[in-house]
């Protein structure tokens, strides 16, 4: 029987700063440079290079004013701002690869699903089909002030908005245009079919909308949906739409806890629980030998910011630590930040120098220290114990995290028969799924809404 074939993406964001805070000072780190399209088309390329499934872009609208109650530790140490939008880096990235997915992070709060439709349908053309959309519905109240609400919407109740976007959304990528529409015949002069492209109306209680999709079916119609919530509402959410979820472990005990709750929460959708693939969130420092692996830790301890880390940690928990002495015990308050992160805190047994302590790296992700053996041992225990079935790995030093992976234990996982040694065909949701479909499959809530005849 062949072994499970570890999926990984890279996690990364439009910004300088993104999970390991305060590593944009070393010296080999070009991360500062974001603002090129050569930092992006240069990184997909390597990405490819070491057959990596995609590259899973973070994204935030809003800043981080809870630490301090000022966007001074954020400035300063450029803590995911500046941030520019993700998903202008796409078509530049796919224009040099043929097979990396891209993980487009965008909040559907503040966006008109009827444009956003458009968007995603664009990309999926440009791509080939190899887009896929990390649904969020926000958390902070900086973003909801700047687009003017006075305060953000309560937690399950962003839920129920997304519910319905989510609706609208399939009306127009699946029901608007019939598979056979467009028959681009010069000679009729017929480009599309009028009775297969159908006007969607939808009257509900967030969105009203009334129209066609402006695009013909791309490659995907329904570009590959990832989700991070692990609040029960959020699972609720992911059961019946998630395709891939994205979820932070600290051991693998409750890691696997997650991971049934997420499978369970898609069967309880009429879905298989196969029907979704998790990804954990990961640090790797790797090196030929364990000594020079836990040397380049080191090093890179020295140039992180672990103030910079609780800086970020206070906004996804909505509690400012700034205001506890080093040693005081951290109140858990109950609110509409981040559930699994506001969780953490709730035995009220935390204090600042342990959350300091936590973020040595500058974030608080599980972090792989050793050889290429040792790396790989511990991938595939991860994906064995938990039920996993790939990571999310993050970048400390840019691009040399990638390289190093890429480089050390991507041939090691192939010798062990773990990782691919080649891309399969088709699109992002066939590279993922077995069952080779390059549209939601029917036991999807999104099928629903196909238009049929």
């Amino acid at each position: 029987m062949s072994k499970k074939k570890i999926l990984i993406n890279a996690f990364n964001m439009n910004c300088i700063g993104h999970i390991n805070h305060g590593l944009w000072t070393h010296p080999r780190d070009n991360s500062t440079t974001f603002n090129t399209l050569e930092y992006w088309t240069e990184l997909a390329q390597l990405l490819e290079r070491g057959l990596f499934d995609g590259l899973f872009i973070a994204d935030i609208v809003g800043v981080y004013d809870v630490y301090q109650q000022s966007v001074d530790v954020p400035l300063k140490e450029a803590i995911q701002l500046p941030v520019n939008d993700p998903l202008l880096l796409v078509s530049a990235m796919a224009a040099v690869t043929k097979n990396l997915g891209f993980g487009l992070t965008a909040n559907l709060t503040y966006e008109a699903p009827y444009l956003f439709a458009r968007r995603m349908s664009t990309l999926d053309h440009l791509t080939r089909g190899r887009v896929g959309w990390n649904i969020v519905t926000g958390y902070l109240d900086s973003a909801a002030k700047a687009m003017g609400l006075t305060e953000q919407v309560e937690h399950d109740r962003r839920y129920d908005q997304a519910d319905e976007y989510l609706q609208v959304l399939y009306k127009l990528w699946e029901g608007s245009w019939e598979n056979g529409a467009v028959l681009n015949d010069p000679v009729q002069r017929i480009y599309a079919q009028p009775d297969k492209v159908h006007k969607i109306k939808h009257a509900g209680e967030f969105y009203q909308v009334e129209g066609y999709h402006l695009c013909e079916p791309s490659p995907q119609r329904t570009p590959v949906l990832f989700q991070a919530g692990s609040s029960d509402r959020g699972l609720v959410f992911a059961g019946r739409h998630a395709e891939c979820v994205f979820i932070s472990g600290q051991t693998k005990a409750a890691t696997k806890v997650q991971v049934d709750k997420v499978r369970a929460s898609a069967v309880a959708a009429g879905r298989n629980p196969d029907d979704i693939k998790l990804f954990m969130g990961l640090n790797v420092i790797v090196a030929p030998t364990e000594a020079q692996a836990l040397a380049k830790r080191d090093e890179y301890l020295s140039y992180a910011s672990a103030e910079a880390g609780v800086a970020h940690f206070s906004s996804s928990t909505g509690i400012d630590f700034a205001d506890y002495e080093l040693d005081e015990p951290i109140q858990y308050v109950k609110n509409n930040a981040i559930q699994s992160a506001t969780k953490v805190l709730q035995n009220n047994d935390w204090t600042r120098r342990k959350l300091l302590e936590q973020h040595a790296l500058g974030g608080r992700y599980i972090t792989l220290v050793g050889s290429p053996e040792q790396v790989a041992d511990e991938l595939e225990s991860w994906i064995a114990e938990t039920g996993l079935d790939g990571f999310n790995l993050t970048r400390i030093v840019t691009p040399e995290s990638y390289v190093d992976f890429i480089d050390l234990v991507v041939p090691e996982l192939q010798r062990r028969g773990s990782y691919k040694t080649a891309y399969d065909t088709g699109s992002l949701r066939q590279k993922l799924f077995t069952d080779g479909a390059a549209h939601l499959p029917e036991r999807h809530t999104g099928a629903v809404f196909r238009h049929n005849p």
